[in-house]
C-alpha cells in the first residue's frame, strides 16, 4: 500500500486534506459520489488536478462553447493537443498558443522556457514538423528592478529554449502596463506543418494495447503545477516557496531529441496514439487518452523512469518533469519503438496496457493504489456558471463624452511616443531569438506578420499575436472584435487569407462577477469578429485567477492567427519602398481616443470609451485590400494601431534607408495624428497602378507621398503639424526599451 506517511483516506476526508490540494468541499463529495467510496491519498491527487481550472476548464466551457470552431479548412478543432487547418496541397498547420503566466512570475527563466517547451511538444504531438514559434508578452512599466529582472530573464527563457530546438522565433508582440507589474503574462504560440495522412491524435484504443513512456525520466519538479496555475499568486514566504517548488526545469537538447524521435515515429503503423505529458504530467495524458478512445488505462508505475528514489505513486501521477510523451502502440510492435528512440539516446518503456473497462488503475509495488474512471476525471468534473455582474467603472466610462487629448508640440508628442515602450521597437527581443534557422523565414520580426514559406511550394503562412487589453478593459466585447479584427489586420497587410485563430484567454478571478462579465463579453465579442472573417477557433488555452492582493490584470485574450498567402509574389511589408509612390489612407479618422497610448501618456491612466468598430466595414476593407495586394497594385500595407496614424506613417519609414515623406491630414489635428480609430490602414501605392487601386479600394483616400528627404512632414488643414528627420524618430524608437532597461531603478 502507499507509504504511511500519507494520509488515509478518513483523515483526508476528516481533516479536509483535499482543500490543500485544490478541491472544495462539495468538489470532493463529487469525487466521492463517482467512486462510491472516499479516494485515497494519490486518486484525491489525480481529481485535484484534473478538476484544477487549468486542466478541466471548470469555470470557462460555459463561455467557451459559444466560439465558432468549424469551417471548411478546419481539420481539427478544440479538444486535441493542437488544432489543425487543411492549406491545400495534401497539407496542413498545427498551430496553439499556451499560456505560462504563474510559473513565469515566479521563476521567470524557467517558467517562460518550459512554456515553449510544451507548446512545441503538443504540436508534434499531432504529428507536425514545428517550423515556426511566436510569443505574446505583458510586463509592467520599466521603472523597478523587479520587473526589468522579469523581462530579461523571460525573454532569455524563451530565446534559450526556443534556439536550442532549431524551431525559429519569427514574431510576437508584448505591451507594458502596471496591471501586470506582479502578474506578467508569457503566452507561447508555435504553428507545425504536417501531411494530412500523419495526423495523430491522443487516444489509448484497442484492448491489450501497449502504453508506453518516453522521454526523460520523472522527478519532483512541478508536482501540483496545474492547481498552482489556476489560483491566485501567494502573498507569504512560505506559500512563495511552494510555488517554486511547482515551476519545472526544462532541457531542450531532450526536447529536441524527443521531436525527432516523435516525428520519425508518427510515421509508424505500429502507433495508435500519442500525447505530451503536460499540465497535471502522467495523470492528463493517461485519462484523456482512455477517456477520448472511450477505453481504460492500466499502468505498472514501477517501470515509470524516475530520476528521484523513492517516489510515491502521488508524486508520479503528479509531476510535471518535461520533455515527457506517453504512446500507445500496437501489442507486439514494443520492440521497434524501443529501439526507435534509442538511436535518440531516449528511454521507451512499457508501462501498461489498454483496457476495457474505462478505468484508470494504476499498481504500485504490487498493489492497485488507485482505480477512477477515466471519464470522471477527463469529462466529468463540474462545470460552474458563475455570476456576471456589469461594473461600476464600465457604467462610468460609458457615460463619458469622447475627449481630444491637449496637444501643443506634435513634433515632441510623436517623439515621446515612439518611445512608450508598447509602440517602441522590440529589436532588444526579437534580436535574441534565432529567426532564421530552418531557412523559411520570409518576414522577420517587426512587420505586421511574420511569414514563412512552406518548403518547396509556391506560398507562405503569415502569423500573428495580438490583443490591445486596454480597449478590453474599457468594452470588452468591442475590445474583443477589435483583437480579432487587428490580428486579421496584420495578416491580410502581409498578403494572407486569414484561416483561423487560436486564443490565450488571460484574465483575473472567475469568482468575481465583474471578471466573469470581461470573460463572458470579450469571448462574445472575439466570436461576432470570427464569424465575421470567417476564422474560427480551433483552439486555445485559458488562464485564469491572474491577480495578486485582489488586483487583477487588464482582462487580456490573446488571438493568435494564421493566414494563407497562395502565391509568394503576394509577400507584402510595411515598409515604404520607392521615392514618387503614393501614400494612402483608407478609412476615416474619428474623436477616438479611449485606451490610446496618447491617453496614458498625457494622464497616465485610461478611461472613457473603447474606439468603436464596424465589423461589416471591417471584413470589406480587408478583402478589398487583399484583393489590391494579390492583384499587384500595392507596394507596402500597414494597419493603424496603437499611436494613431503618425505613428503608423513613422514605422512605415524606418528600415527604408533614407526615405520620407510629404503628408496631408484633415480634420481635427491632435485625432487626425494620434487617434486609433480602427479599421483604417496606411498603403502606398505605384502611380501607375494608382487606377485601378482606387477602383478597387473603396475608401482609400490619397494624402501624400513618399519622398526621398529623409524627413517626416505632414500637414494639417491649416497648418504644418510635423517636421522630423525620420533617423532620429528611428533611433529614438529604436533606444527607447533599452535605454529604460539600463536606467537605475
Amino acid at each position: 500500500m502507499q507509504q504511511t506517511l500519507e494520509p488515509n483516506p478518513t483523515q483526508i476526508k476528516d481533516e479536509k486534506i483535499y482543500r490543500e490540494m485544490g478541491l472544495t468541499d462539495e468538489e470532493f463529495a463529487l469525487a466521492e459520489k463517482m467512486l462510491g467510496r472516499t479516494p485515497n491519498y494519490t486518486e484525491t491527487g489525480l481529481f485535484s488536478v484534473m478538476w484544477s481550472e487549468h486542466c478541466s476548464y471548470k469555470n470557462s466551457k460555459p463561455v467557451l462553447k459559444k466560439f465558432p470552431t468549424k469551417g471548411e479548412q478546419v481539420l481539427q478543432g478544440p479538444g486535441e493537443g493542437a488544432g489543425i487547418v487543411d492549406i491545400g496541397d495534401n497539407q496542413a498547420v498545427v498551430f496553439k498558443i499556451e499560456s505560462h503566466n504563474s510559473p513565469s512570475a515566479v521563476e521567470p527563466y524557467e517558467g517562460a522556457a518550459t512554456g515553449v517547451g510544451g507548446i512545441i511538444r503538443d504540436v508534434f504531438s499531432m504529428g507536425a514538423k514545428p517550423i515556426a514559434s511566436l510569443n505574446s508578452l505583458r510586463f509592467g512599466e520599466l521603472n523597478t528592478p523587479r520587473v526589468k529582472y522579469l523581462l530579461e530573464q523571460a525573454v532569455a527563457g524563451i530565446a534559450d529554449y526556443g534556439n536550442s530546438l532549431g524551431v525559429p522565433t519569427v514574431g510576437g508582440e508584448i505591451q507594458f502596463d502596471d496591471a501586470y507589474k506582479t502578474n506578467p503574462l508569457v503566452n507561447a504560440m508555435v504553428v507545425g506543418l504536417i501531411d494530412h495522412e500523419h495526423i495523430q491524435k491522443g487516444q489509448a484504443k484497442g484492448v491489450g494495447n501497449t502504453v508506453m513512456y518516453v522521454g526523460a525520466a520523472t522527478g519532483r519538479d512541478g508536482i501540483h503545477g496545474a492547481t498552482f496555475s489556476s489560483v491566485e499568486l501567494a502573498e507569504e514566504e512560505e506559500e512563495k516557496e511552494r510555488e517554486r517548488a511547482a515551476v519545472q526545469a526544462g532541457d531542450p537538447f531532450t526536447e529536441k531529441m524527443l521531436m525527432d524521435a516523435c516525428l520519425e515515429l508518427v510515421k509508424s503503423d505500429a502507433l495508435i496514439g500519442i500525447q505530451d505529458m503536460g499540465a497535471a504530467g502522467l495523470t492528463s495524458s493517461s485519462a484523456e487518452m482512455a477517456s477520448k478512445a472511450g477505453y481504460g488505462v492500466e499502468m505498472n508505475l514501477d517501470f515509470i523512469p524516475q530520476r528521484e528514489e523513492n517516489m510515491t505513486a502521488y508524486e508520479m501521477m503528479l509531476s510535471e518533469s518535461q520533455e515527457r510523451m506517453l504512446i500507445v502502440v500496437k501489442k507486439g510492435r514494443e520492440q521497434e519503438v524501443i529501439d526507435l528512440f534509442e538511436k535518440y539516446d531516449l528511454e521507451a518503456v512499457s508501462v501498461g496496457h489498454v483496457t476495457d473497462d474505462k478505468m484508470l488503475r494504476l499498481i504500485h509495488k504490487g498493489e492497485v493504489v488507485a482505480e477512477v474512471p477515466a471519464d470522471s476525471l477527463a469529462e466529468d468534473a463540474p462545470v460552474y456558471h458563475k455570476p456576471s455582474e456589469e461594473p461600476a467603472y464600465y457604467r462610468e466610462f460609458q457615460a463619458m463624452e469622447q475627449e481630444v487629448p491637449d496637444v501643443s508640440d506634435y513634433n515632441e508628442t510623436l517623439l515621446h511616443l515612439l518611445q512608450q515602450p508598447t509602440i517602441a521597437s522590440k529589436e532588444w527581443v526579437y534580436s535574441q531569438f534565432d529567426q532564421h534557422v530552418g531557412a523559411n523565414t520570409v518576414v522577420s520580426p517587426g512587420s505586421d506578420a511574420a511569414v514563412v514559406r512552406i518548403s518547396e511550394k509556391n506560398k507562405a503562412i503569415a502569423i500573428t499575436t495580438d490583443c490591445n487589453s486596454r480597449y478590453i478593459y474599457l468594452d470588452p466585447e468591442i475590445g474583443g472584435k477589435i483583437a480579432v479584427a487587428e490580428a486579421a489586420r496584420n495578416v491580410v497587410c502581409s498578403g494572407a487569407k486569414p484561416l483561423a485563430i487560436t486564443d490565450g484567454l488571460n484574465f483575473g478571478s472567475p469568482e468575481k462577477p465583474e471578471i466573469f462579465w470581461q470573460i463572458e463579453k470579450s469571448a462574445a465579442g472575439i466570436s461576432e469578429a470570427c464569424i465575421a472573417l470567417e476564422s474560427p477557433v480551433i483552439g486555445g488555452n485559458v488562464s485564469l485567477f491572474n491577480e495578486k492582493g485582489g488586483n487583477a490584470i487588464y482582462p487580456t485574450p490573446i488571438i493568435g492567427m494564421v493566414g494563407l498567402i497562395e502565391d509568394l509574389s503576394y509577400i507584402t511589408t510595411q515598409n515604404f519602398k520607392s521615392s514618387c509612390d503614393l501614400i494612402y489612407m483608407i478609412g476615416e479618422t474619428k474623436d477616438e481616443f479611449g485606451g490610446s497610448e496618447l491617453q496614458k501618456m498625457i494622464h497616465g491612466k485610461i478611461f472613457g470609451k473603447a474606439p468603436a468598430i464596424d465589423l461589416e466595414v471591417e471584413v470589406k476593407r480587408q478583402k478589398q485590400i487583399l484583393e489590391a495586394i494579390r492583384s499587384g497594385y500595392v507596394a507596402s500595407a500597414h494597419d493603424v494601431s496603437e499611436g494613431g496614424a503618425a505613428v503608423a506613417i513613422a514605422e512605415s519609414l524606418f528600415g527604408t534607408n533614407g526615405l520620407g515623406a510629404e503628408v496631408k491630414l484633415n480634420g481635427n489635428e491632435t485625432s487626425a495624428l494620434f487617434a486609433e480609430t480602427q479599421s483604417r490602414f496606411i498603403l502606398s501605392v505605384k502611380k501607375e497602378h494608382q487606377d485601378a487601386f482606387v477602383q478597387l479600394v473603396e475608401d482609400a483616400m490619397l494624402i501624400g507621398k513618399v519622398t526621398d528627404s529623409g524627413q517626416l512632414i505632414i500637414e494639417g488643414s491649416e497648418k504644418q503639424l510635423i517636421d522630423s528627420n525620420v533617423k532620429s524618430l528611428e533611433d529614438v524608437w529604436k533606444g527607447a526599451i533599452p535605454c529604460l532597461l539600463t536606467l537605475k531603478g
